[in-house]
This record gives structure tokens, C-alpha cells and sequence, in this order.
């Protein structure tokens, strides 16, 4: 997204965000709302001392850069969970005056949805980094022809939770992601949105390479699901092809994202 950069606006209690901050800022932006531990993870190579990353995120909130959405307080025992914290309006003003915006890239719908896809697709940039690799948001992909998320197909629009690539020594990989929290039936009679009628989408997109004339990518695209129990994963499993390598899957069997369970999934999935 283009931005005119205009004058600074004015900043709370004297509060400027360092650059590690902005860091911050550029990785809510991305992917959406992310956890205190989640943020502290993507600046560990820099500052690594944890309890002074939970201080500034707390000074980030009081001086009105950033805030706590209320629906993480909706689960049990939310006291016990990392804070979620995504941008004001005043932290997306002081982010554009250093870049370029990609807020209109991240999750939309129910929210308890797009931070799960927030956080795995967040976590999957950190690990990336890390490995020495080139993580390509979905910004910079549909910059390419200028397009929306959504691909048409017959009978409909899909529209994948997340896209990104990677640059590997040998050549870049796409990746769809979708986050399955069992909210949909496996199956429907109607055309009403089921995991068989997502799984059968996919299916179209891969054999037609629609994601090439959509996006303009030249690179194979895989399809990686995230699920919150193994039952759906095996009824996932059912609904494929055996063998069928374009399609990946784990389970995250938690109530909320964390690093610990999240840090491994781009191995598992074969990302990494």
C-alpha cells in the first residue's frame, strides 16, 4: 500500500519508538495481532533480555501506540496468557512515516480466527530469518499484477487465510496457509463453506495453476492447513489424495498460540 508521508503526528508522553520497536510495529502490521512472546522472539537476535521487552510493550500501550484487543479475554483463565497486542491508529501513523503499509493483508473475519493465523504466520517468519532464509509477504505477491487475495473459480471465490513465499538457495516456493479451528462441518450438502468444498478448491487451484495467471507466481504453490485437534487432521487426510505432497498438515492442539508449541512449524510442515 502507497503512502504520502506527511508530517509526524504527535507523540504521547514524549514516547518515541526505537528502532527495534518499529521492528514491532512492521511485524503487527504483516501478520496482524501478535503475542508479547511472539514479539519478544522476532527481536531476540537483537535485544534478548525478555522482562525489558514486557516493560516497553507495556510503555508502547500507556503512550497510545498500541493496544490490547478485548476478545483474548474471552477464554478461561485468559490471566494466565501472554498479552495480544495489535496498533492504534497513532502506531500505524508513525509505521508509514518508515514504510510502506501492509495492513490490508491481514486476517480478516472473527477474530479469535485471524490471530491464530496471525501467530503461525508470524512464527513461520521468525524460523525463516533464522535459517537464513527470505521470507516474501503476501503484500509483495500481490503487488506483482496488482490483485486481491481472492481467486476466482468456478462457483466461487477462495480466498486462502494467508499467503507468502520463500527464497531458497535454489529458488523461491508460494505457500497458502489455512487455519481450521473445526468451525465448519467436513462435509455439506449445501454450498455452504465445509473443509471438503475448501480441500476440493485447493484441488481446482493446483491442477489448473490458477495461482500462476492470478498472481503472476512462477514458482509451485503448497497448501499448508493448521488444526486444532487429530480427528479433524485425519478426516483432513481422508478427504486427499495419498501421497499427495502439494498438501501439508499439523495440529496445534492449544487454546491460544504460543511460541513453544508454534517455533517448529515451519519444519514440520516442510518449510523449513
Amino acid at each position: 500500500m502507497k503512502h504520502t508521508r506527511s508530517s509526524p503526528p504527535r507523540l504521547k508522553f514524549d514516547v518515541q519508538p526505537t528502532a527495534r520497536e518499529l521492528r514491532w510495529f512492521a511485524h503487527i502490521d504483516r501478520h496482524g495481532p501478535q503475542s508479547s512472546e511472539f514479539l519478544y522472539e522476532w527481536t531476540r537476535d537483537t535485544h534478548r533480555c525478555r522482562d525489558t521487552s514486557l516493560r516497553r510493550l507495556q510503555v508502547l500501550r500507556e503512550a497510545g501506540y498500541l493496544r490490547l484487543p478485548p476478545q483474548q479475554r474471552q477464554i478461561a483463565k485468559a490471566d494466565f496468557n501472554p498479552y495480544v497486542y495489535d496498533l492504534t491508529k497513532l502506531g500505524w501513523e508513525v509505521l508509514a512515516g518508515h514504510k510502506d503499509l501492509e495492513k490490508h493483508c491481514r486476517p480478516t473475519g472473527h477474530w479469535w480466527h485471524g490471530y491464530w493465523v496471525s501467530a503461525v504466520s508470524g512464527a513461520i517468519e521468525i524460523s525463516s530469518v533464522r535459517a537464513g532464509l527470505t521470507f516474501i509477504p503476501a503484500a509483495q505477491i500481490l503487488a506483482i499484477k496488482g490483485v486481491e487475495l481472492g481467486i476466482p473459480l468456478s462457483g466461487g471465490k477462495l480466498i486462502p487465510d494467508q499467503l507468502f513465499a520463500i527464497k531458497y538457495p535454489d529458488g523461491y516456493r508460494a505457500f497458502a496457509l489455512e487455519v481450521d479451528r473445526g468451525t465448519e462441518p467436513v462435509r455439506s450438502g449445501t454450498a455452504r463453506k465445509s473443509l471438503q468444498r475448501s480441500v476440493a478448491q485447493y484441488q481446482q487451484l493446483l491442477r489448473e495453476k490458477l495461482y500462476q495467471s492470478h498472481f503472476g507466481l512462477k514458482s509451485k504453490l503448497c497448501v499448508h492447513w493448521v488444526f486444532q485437534n487429530e480427528q479433524r487432521r485425519q478426516q483432513f487426510d481422508r478427504l486427499l489424495r495419498q501421497g499427495d505432497q502439494r498438501f501439508a498438515a499439523i495440529v496445534a492442539p492449544w487454546s491460544v498460540p504460543r511460541w513453544s508449541g508454534l517455533h517448529d512449524a515451519g519444519r514440520i510442515l516442510g518449510i523449513l
